[in-house]
């Protein structure tokens, strides 16, 4: 059986289907999984198979495969394309997304994984809102998953963000705004300072000056020496203050 899934680094769709064929055919599971992490290691060498990937990602989603095995082979794959080169990172995770689409529900932490690799990479080229579409395609609110309301604050005030990088304040206030029903629930100084950051930002662009200048106003009495991720942030905020006013 082990003859099966030894294959070149760039393999035929023949060949593929060969050995990926073969392996479905094994009876035990967890010697099944291994079977198909050994083609995926040897998938992801050499700066990766773009093309094998893609017929792994279908094969991985066809009725061959038990959804206890491709939930973790998918999961490794999507984990793993970041050591690709970027072109083909994004090649292949939008094949992924595009394969999944209809069966998202069960596979909602691997498409989590996706996007935010994908988000890296157009933040990386500085193309903000492409990074801010790709995050909000992340379910916040699945009955599926299980994501705490911390994680869930991080994600909209990423998005708020990378929105506002863009000068995008209307898509930026609706994500704010999602964080602001999250924002009890933090425990987190520095992550609570981001948010209140990106609000200030958001009601400077939209011209609400008053409301802009009190929130600049408040950021800047906060002791950078007690947070760090405050930085030299905060030594700005009283002179933006001072402009709304």
């Amino acid at each position: 059986l082990r003859s099966l899934i030894r294959l070149n680094t760039h393999s035929t769709p023949a060949q593929m289907e060969s050995r990926l064929s073969g392996i479905a055919s094994v009876s035990d599971q967890k010697l099944r999984t291994g079977q198909y992490r050994e083609v995926l290691d040897t998938l992801l060498s050499n700066d990766g198979d773009v093309e094998g990937l893609k017929f792994m990602v279908t094969h991985q989603l066809s009725d061959d495969v038990p959804l206890v095995i491709s939930r973790q082979v998918l999961l490794s794959l999507c984990q793993s394309l970041q050591s690709l080169p970027s072109e083909r990172h994004k090649e292949t995770a939008d094949f992924a997304l595009e394969k999944i689409s209809p069966r998202v529900v069960s596979f909602e932490e691997q498409v989590s994984v996706l996007r935010e690799g994908l988000s890296k990479l157009y933040q990386h080229e500085r193309l903000w809102s492409a990074a801010a579409q790709v995050l909000s395609g992340i379910d916040l609110d699945s009955g599926i998953r299980v994501l705490s309301d911390e994680y869930k604050l991080q994600k909209c005030v990423q998005i708020a963000t990378l929105y506002l990088e863009d000068d995008d304040a209307l898509n930026a206030e609706t994500y704010i705004k999602k964080a602001s029903f999250l924002l009890g629930a933090c425990k987190d100084t520095s992550l609570e300072l981001q948010y209140k950051t990106c609000y200030a930002r958001i009601s400077d662009a939209k011209g609400r000056f008053v409301e802009a200048a009190m929130r600049y106003y408040e950021l800047s009495q906060v002791d950078s020496g007690e947070d760090r991720s405050v930085g030299d942030g905060a030594s700005d905020c009283l002179p933006n203050a001072l402009v709304c006013a």
